[in-house]
């Protein structure tokens, strides 16, 4: 049966009332929806048993459940603004930053990665990436040491290494750095020259900007570190441009001749070189022939001086033969005079040396027809003999 149903027992079974209806007047016969009143000090009744309260003083008085039910309220507002307090304060920090914290706006700590809880509207934390590439562009006019105007373009690339310094120790860290890196590129532009910028300098350029920057970034105290300076673009101005590119291109064209006249020197240097090598062995080696034969002339005239002095008849004999020898066979006709008379010897020598040379061609001369010097020795003998023979004839006659 229901406990509002009529003729029964459910009167007395109102979850709202708790059995009793006495003290409700007529509300007990309402089939309407409870007091709000009534629910709400239930409700205190039973956290004012939970804090230490007593349920009896509602008995004595509205006063005394007035006074309980604001004091429940109380503990409960405290204890739930606790918890969203402390649960404010829990943060996470990546493995790639770092929190700086500050404590009622004085530095307190610097948090590492992981799950952090700090006392919300007490402590400030400022999270910083640590790790994270920064990059910075920048570019002007610049004037360099031979009083000419660059128009330079370059790329600072930098991480934050010191996450206190860069939070407090300077306001505006990364406004600091495109001032100190404009310093540092036109100083260093100011004190080089104009070709070395724009052709073979930059690299020494962007070192030398990227260490003046680094020394400007540890006096600030910004806790930057440069990784990398880039010089993007190192041209003249627009304006003088045509005028820049005629000049280089005649250095290139000027560059390039210096080299054409470099290799074809590196090639006919050795080569002269390797002819004056040449010319002087050949000098040494003609020196050392004329040496070595006049030596041998001399050994042999000092033997054949020995020889003459022991038989000179046969050698002045050996002599002029050995000289008949030479002449005849350098000429390929021969002539001889006799002397009183109008006859004259006439030897063919080419003849001869031909009709042998023939001969031996065709077919294999005996030794004795072959003319070699034997044979040319031969026949100089027999002319001396028959000359010889016919000398003394004409003395007798005369």
């Amino acid at each position: 049966m229901a406990w509002n149903e009529p003729g029964g027992n459910g009167n007395n079974q109102d979850p709202w009332g708790g059995g009793d209806n006495r003290n409700k007047g007529n509300r007990g016969n309402d089939q309407g929806p409870p007091d709000m009143d009534e629910v709400l000090r239930k409700l205190q009744d039973r956290l004012n048993e939970l804090f230490g309260g007593s349920g009896k003083k509602r008995g004595g008085g509205g006063s005394g459940s007035g006074s309980g039910g604001s004091g429940a309220f109380f503990w409960v507002a405290i204890v739930v603004a606790a918890l969203v307090w402390g649960g404010m304060g829990f943060y996470t920090v990546d493995q790639q930053e770092r929190g700086v914290v500050l404590r009622l706006g004085k530095y307190h700590d610097t948090v590492n990665p992981g799950l952090q809880w700090n006392p919300p509207m007490v402590d400030q934390v400022s999270i910083v990436n640590t790790t994270r590439v920064r990059s910075h562009d920048h570019q002007a006019l610049m004037l360099t040491e031979d009083e000419n105007i660059v128009d330079v373009s370059m790329a600072t690339q930098y991480v934050v290494s010191d996450p206190k310094a860069y939070k407090l120790s300077v306001r505006d860290p990364d406004d600091s750095l495109t001032n100190a890196a404009e310093s540092a590129l036109r100083h260093v532009v100011g004190s080089s020259d104009m070709h070395s910028i724009l052709t073979e300098g930059r690299e020494t350029l962007a070192i030398q900007v990227q260490e003046r920057l680094q020394s400007y970034m540890s006096d600030y105290n910004t806790g930057i570190a440069i990784t990398k300076v880039n010089i993007k673009e190192a041209q003249a101005p627009n304006q003088v441009q045509d005028a820049f590119d005629d000049v280089i291109k005649a250095r290139e064209d000027e560059q390039r001749v210096k080299n054409e006249a470099q290799s074809y020197a590196n090639g006919i240097i050795p080569e002269a070189r390797g002819r004056a090598q040449r010319m002087l062995e050949e000098a040494s080696a003609y020196r050392e022939q004329v040496v070595s034969r006049a030596q041998g002339e001399t050994k042999r005239f000092s033997a054949l001086l020995n020889e003459y002095q022991k038989a000179p008849e046969v050698t002045r004999e050996r002599l002029y033969i050995d000289a008949m020898q030479e002449v005849l066979k350098n000429n390929p006709k021969v002539l001889v005079d006799v002397d009183g008379g109008n006859n004259m010897m006439y030897l063919p020598v080419d003849k001869l040396i031909q009709n042998r040379q023939e001969q031996s061609r065709t077919t294999v001369a005996p030794n004795n027809l072959r003319l070699d010097d034997q044979s040319l020795r031969n026949v100089t003998n027999q002319v001396v003999d028959q000359l010889r023979k016919r000398q003394p004839v004409r003395r007798e006659g005369r």
